[in-house]
């Protein structure tokens, strides 16, 4: 009997944000202050050290969202993650016995079209959020296409 294709596994993704707080909080904003990476880049990731992150994903992947700060005696932690409830819906952890803050998501189906997010910081003592709306996740790329 032949034996079925199994489906691709899913596999942990994980965003890192790396923040300078302290000039992000002298300029009022992220930019030029804030470098998107993550762990996928052999898949087609883009737009590596800028808020231009377009992370490649597929159906099932899991999603983890964490932040490092240049300064390390600033506070800075994400405050939320606003993104199409069809692709993907956050939810906000802590590590155990800790304050450290941390996203998870999985990725609910496939991304034909990028789909950009919001991300949502707490910085220092400041009460409003600091925000920055262009990464993305982005599908596969179609077999036998060159990836940019």
């Amino acid at each position: 009997m032949p034996s079925k294709a199994k489906p691709p596994e899913s596999r942990p993704v994980t965003i890192t944000a790396v923040v300078d707080p302290v000039a992000a909080l002298a300029t009022g904003e992220l930019e030029g202050n804030l470098f998107l990476y993550d762990t996928n880049k052999t898949a087609g990731s883009t737009g590596f050290g800028t808020a231009d992150l377009r992370t490649r994903v597929s159906s099932g992947d899991t999603l983890i969202w964490n932040v490092v700060v240049l300064e390390c005696e600033t506070y800075a932690a994400i405050d939320g993650i606003v993104i199409d409830d069809k692709i993907c819906t956050p939810e906000r952890k802590v590590y155990p016995n800790t304050d450290i803050v941390y996203w998870t998501g999985t990725v609910k189906r496939h991304v034909a079209e990028p789909v950009p997010y919001r991300l949502k910081f707490r910085l220092g003592t400041v009460t409003e959020p600091f925000a920055v709306s262009s990464p993305a996740l982005v599908g596969q790329a179609a077999a036998g296409k060159e990836r940019r």
